[in-house]
């Protein structure tokens, strides 16, 4: 028993080192978008592979062969001598466009980015502790941070007594999540689970103003440059439940809950300002409802979903309500758009997931074997912009390659395309600013690996070597 202790906190602390490895050398790569400016970044849909080619479906996921760190109620159903262990890679093509817009309102032309990233989205391991009892260890990203934009300064007063002045915006980072779930079944079909999350990471955000061409005055105008830094190292709590209404040989059909207990992460803030190579600590110490910036949160976040499954088909539908909190917001710090708010608002999101199994047990056809798999998802991003909110969209789908026949471990490709916009436009002295439409196109590869044979090294006490 000593020796399984052993390998299963080696395998953690492996866990977390991958991570904090990956965390330091690509940091700012999982996202790059403008919308990544404000509070913990863009956020990065949970799960694995299987999961997320279904729309990022999953509550109601309850199977012996695949982890499911959405509900930790799902840690219950670890068969005995086995365990699971899944990793997934992702790949991004982003694309930005913004419209831009004469005097008199009619669009002229589209700004445009493209930027492409990669970086590893998970490690999932799971194993069982007790008949009924078992235990799920998580290290994925929680959000993410990247953009790097300029614009000029249009106020006119501005170029008559100084000249062009431009301001630059950039930022990186991210916050990742380690998660240890329990799975606890009280009775048959029946699970309840709870999760302890551990969020950490760092998030850098500069600001500079420079005058690029001084066209009046005798006057040296200097460059100055700012950088917020925080860091993020707080606990937050999750529990769960799941319900077979209907379990059998061949159809097994759940219904799943989550409650994500959220709040502040009260990040440690240090600032700095350079003006002409001289740097002034602005101020270190914890950051806590400031008005003056978005606070760093997650939300208080409410889910169901359900979940069915035969030896052919399986679908999934799930429902999240994530409360952001209202009256915390800030104003875009540029001369242009002084006045423009960015508030939390709180989210609904719908994802929906289909999968085909033709028949599984196939020896002599291979296609047969492949789970082909369908989803979608449809939400609202959790800031608004001038009162503007920002709708999402993504399709997914995926393919699910068995390793052998009659087990488990497989290797999964999964294929996303989403679409963050808005229908409107800011409003800002009478003149219209366009909000930013992003396009992604994003390929992912797992592999999860299921051990619950007497060949495994794992759980069982070798007579013989």
């Amino acid at each position: 028993m000593l020796s399984v202790v052993k390998k299963i906190l080696g395998v953690v602390m492996l866990m977390v080192v991958a991570s904090f490895v990956a965390s330091a050398q690509t940091s700012s790569i999982n996202a790059y978008s403008p919308y990544s400016m404000y509070g913990p970044g863009e956020l990065l849909t949970p799960g694995t592979v299987q999961m997320r080619s279904m729309g990022g479906a999953g509550i109601a996921v309850r199977a012996l062969g695949q982890v499911n760190v959405l509900n930790p109620a799902a840690a219950s159903v670890a068969p005995r001598k086995s365990f699971l262990f899944d990793v997934s890679f992702d790949a991004t093509h982003f694309r930005n466009s913004q419209p831009k817009f004469d005097a008199e309102g009619v669009e002229t032309s589209k700004s445009k980015t493209v930027y492409n990233t990669a970086n590893i989205h998970n490690i999932f391991l799971a194993f069982p502790l007790a008949k009924g009892l078992g235990a799920m260890v998580s290290v994925a990203p929680y959000s993410s941070v990247g953009y790097k934009l300029k614009l000029t300064d249009q106020n006119n007063d501005n170029w008559a007594d100084i000249g062009r002045v431009m301001y630059g915006y950039g930022g990186d980072g991210d916050i990742s999540e380690v998660k240890l779930s329990i799975g606890w079944e009280p009775w048959r079909n029946f699970s309840i689970g709870v999760a302890a999350k551990y969020y950490w990471g760092n998030i850098e955000r500069s600001y500079s103003t420079s005058v690029t061409d001084v066209i009046t005055g005798s006057g040296t105008y200097a460059a100055t440059n700012g950088v917020d830094r925080y860091r993020v190292n707080n606990f937050k709590f999750q529990a769960g439940v799941q319900w077979n209404i209907l379990y059998s040989e061949t159809r097994i059909f759940t219904v799943g809950a989550t409650y994500d207990l959220g709040g502040g992460l009260n990040p440690e803030k240090q600032s700095y300002v350079y003006t002409d190579n001289t740097i002034n600590s602005i101020q270190s110490n914890p950051v806590r409802d400031r008005v003056d910036n978005v606070e760093l949160r997650v939300p208080h976040q409410v889910g169901v979903g359900l979940f069915y499954r035969d030896r052919t088909i399986a679908w999934g539908v799930d429902y999240n309500y994530a409360a952001w909190g209202d009256g915390n917001k800030t104003f875009v710090e540029n001369g242009n758009l002084s006045d423009v708010a960015v508030e939390y608002t709180n989210t609904h999101d719908i994802k929906l997931g289909f999968e085909l199994t033709p028949r599984s047990s196939d020896v002599r056809n291979y296609l047969n074997r492949i789970s082909y798999r369908v989803g979608a998802r449809l939400g609202n991003y959790y800031q608004t912009f001038g009162g503007e909110r920002v709708n999402k969209l993504a399709i997914t789908a995926g393919l699910g390659l068995p390793v052998k026949v009659w087990g488990a471990s497989s290797v999964n490709i999964g294929f996303e395309y989403g679409r963050m916009s808005s229908p409107g436009h800011i409003s800002h002295n009478g003149a219209k600013v366009g909000l930013v439409t992003q396009n992604y196109y994003k390929i992912s590869v797992g592999f999860s690996l299921f051990s619950a044979d007497t060949s495994d090294y794992w759980f069982v006490r070798q007579k013989y070597d």
